[in-house]
């Protein structure tokens, strides 16, 4: 068995790693800003590419560079940039391809900083979008136009967990010269591959299931080797948005347990998403590993696992919604998702408040509409507490 060989979680322990004269055990942390040059020759050298080497962290670092490669073994991705957060990764995968002129089509159906980057921030570059229901194939194929040069989908979404078509996008992208970013961050790389089915690009919050404890931001893209050197590399070297060494430390370590959390995590999710549904208070429940999911052919096509995920409706709107978050114990309220620890969320009033009520309605968000992110606590004491505040609606 070689590096190249490794199945998922052997490379999630050793991938990428790189040890320094001491031989460490662990990943070492180089809290470094610059390099040190033997002579100025070797510098020049650095400099032109002639040599291999580090020049300055806000380009690359070795405990940075540790991770990224982590993450190719995962991804079988060639090429990879760390990111400060994920939003970084996102803002660098779309902004870094584009011009002036350029058209991206982007499912609606996107995290609420998503769809500010998509609907706000290109469009004062002259850079036209248009967002459509991604879940249908042909609102692509109508939307695509002789100058869109990008189609960017999250899939799952959030918060609904809708599920589009990877494969069928990204064969559209092909017919017409244009590449696909998938935002992968509810599936997780242990239950989906875009790159295999198809996509050019996939980004991460690693923020998420990555570093799975609540610690430290990040994010990182990926994709082959000569669209990073073409696009990426001098974007990502002269705006700045590098992950610090010390949380692609933290990331390296979380990487050792992903493949253990996300499968415990989903086992509680899909459990808890089969009790919720028999609740009364519970209108519907969203879970892409139900059978009632509306993709659930797409999802036996490309996921391998559910997602650690659930959105549910209650009945009672909004104040039913309040109700039992305020009720719950074990349960936290926060915004954030893929921690060891189960959260909660009113979309509406939070990830997406921005939105308008007729965008929020098109998506399906109302005011009963709550988001679950599913710990490593014993599922039996979070059916405790979501029994007990269900109780109380």
């Amino acid at each position: 068995m070689t590096k190249t060989t490794w199945r998922p979680a052997t490379a999630l322990v050793h991938g990428g790693t790189t040890r320094s004269q001491h031989g460490e055990t662990a990943e070492a942390m180089y809290l470094t800003q610059g390099y040190v040059y033997d002579t100025a020759e070797a510098a020049e050298a650095r400099f032109k590419g002639e040599d291999e080497g580090f020049i300055y962290s806000r380009y690359a670092n070795p405990t940075v560079d540790m991770f990224e490669k982590r993450m190719c073994a995962l991804e079988g991705a060639e090429d990879a940039r760390a990111t400060a957060t994920g939003m970084a990764a996102v803002s660098a995968a779309l902004m870094c391809q584009v011009k002036a002129g350029d058209h991206v089509v982007a499912a609606r159906a996107l995290f609420g900083s998503c769809r500010w980057v998509v609907e706000k921030l290109m469009p004062q570059y002259g850079i036209e979008t248009t967002l459509i229901d991604g879940t249908d194939l042909a609102n692509w194929e109508k939307a695509i136009r002789p100058e869109t040069k990008v189609l960017f989908l999250e899939s799952p979404t959030n918060p609904t967990l809708e599920v589009i078509d990877i494969a069928g996008v990204a064969a559209l992208a092909n017919s017409i010269g244009a590449r696909v970013v998938v935002d992968n961050v509810f599936a997780t790389p242990m239950f989906q591959k875009p790159l295999e089915l198809g996509a050019h690009i996939v980004v991460y919050s690693a923020t998420k299931h990555i570093d799975g404890q609540g610690r430290c931001l990040g994010g990182v893209v990926l994709s082959d080797k000569k669209w990073i050197d073409e696009h990426l590399h001098d974007y990502f070297r002269h705006t700045g948005p590098s992950m610090s060494p010390f949380n692609a430390w933290t990331m390296l370590k979380g990487l050792e347990t992903l493949p253990l959390r996300v499968r415990q995590q989903t086992e509680s999710a899909s459990r808890l998403a089969d009790h919720l549904a028999g609740k009364k208070a519970v209108s519907r429940v969203l879970y892409p590993g139900r059978p009632d999911h509306p993709q659930a052919d797409i999802i036996a096509k490309q996921m391998t696992g559910g997602s650690t995920l659930i959105c549910f409706e209650l009945d009672g709107g909004k104040a039913a919604a309040f109700k039992l978050q305020n009720t719950l114990e074990t349960i936290k309220i926060s915004n954030n998702l893929g921690d060891a620890k189960s959260l909660i969320t009113h979309p509406a009033t939070t990830t997406h408040k921005n939105l308008a009520e007729e965008a929020r309605q098109e998506l399906g968000i109302s005011g009963g509409t709550v988001r679950l992110s599913v710990g490593l606590e014993d599922v039996e004491d979070l059916i405790d507490d979501l029994d007990r505040a269900l109780s109380g609606l």
